[in-house]
């Protein structure tokens, strides 16, 4: 599988079979311009996921693609009238021959005093883990994990101990845009990675094969 980190969250994947665009997010560059999609999944509403002013264009310009999100997200661009299919937790799907597979629900606790949202993780093709914005380890290991960095409901250690929790082959860190710096974090996951773990860097726009 080829991936790209398009900034934060957003990650295209191509899997051979499919082209997935998961997470065009406000913090994120470059999706704008993409074509030839299959499928773009959004984990949960928060704008850094989800650019909705963008979203149109985007679909425009690859009409083949199917818009897929949360409970939560659904309410939000059903307000703008775009077409989409909501998916749940426990449930798979297949985009061209790939595979997706919902997991978790629950965005991670920001503070008790706000309400928590839903949010979907996607394994894809039973290798790759985006888990959004949350700590859902899945019942068998991926072989890819792209690993929150940074957010108001992370902190360092957490990361690590979720880094720990999965214990991918591979763990790419994303959701880095509201750090100045992420290098130190980046060096605490390469430092505090568990036995057989690699953690591999993936600049923006670069491919990065696993």
């Amino acid at each position: 599988m080829e991936l790209v980190h398009l900034g934060h969250s957003c990650v295209v994947a191509d899997t051979g079979s499919a082209r997935i665009l998961i997470d065009p997010g406000a913090f994120s560059e470059g999706y704008e311009t993409l074509e030839g999609l299959d499928a773009v999944l959004v984990t949960h509403q928060h704008f850094d996921h989800l650019d909705v002013d963008k979203l149109p264009a985007l679909l425009a310009q690859n009409p083949g693609a199917e818009l897929i999100v949360d409970a939560g997200t659904a309410e939000v661009v059903g307000e703008r009238d775009i077409a989409h299919t909501v998916r749940e937790p426990g449930e798979k799907f297949t985009v061209g021959g790939t595979i997706v597979e919902v997991v978790g629900g629950a965005h991670a606790v920001i503070h008790p005093d706000l309400p928590q949202i839903t949010n979907n993780g996607y394994l894809l093709g039973g290798t790759v883990l985006h888990p959004g914005d949350a700590f859902t380890v899945p019942e068998r290991t991926p072989d890819v994990l792209l690993l929150p960095t940074a957010a108001p409901w992370l902190k360092v250690a957490e990361a690590v101990d979720y880094l720990r929790a999965v214990a991918p082959p591979l763990a790419v860190p994303i959701h880095e845009a509201v750090l100045a710096n992420p290098d130190l974090h980046y060096g605490m996951f390469e430092t505090l990675a568990p036995r057989g773990t690699e953690v591999r860097i993936a600049p923006r726009g670069v491919a990065l094969a696993t």
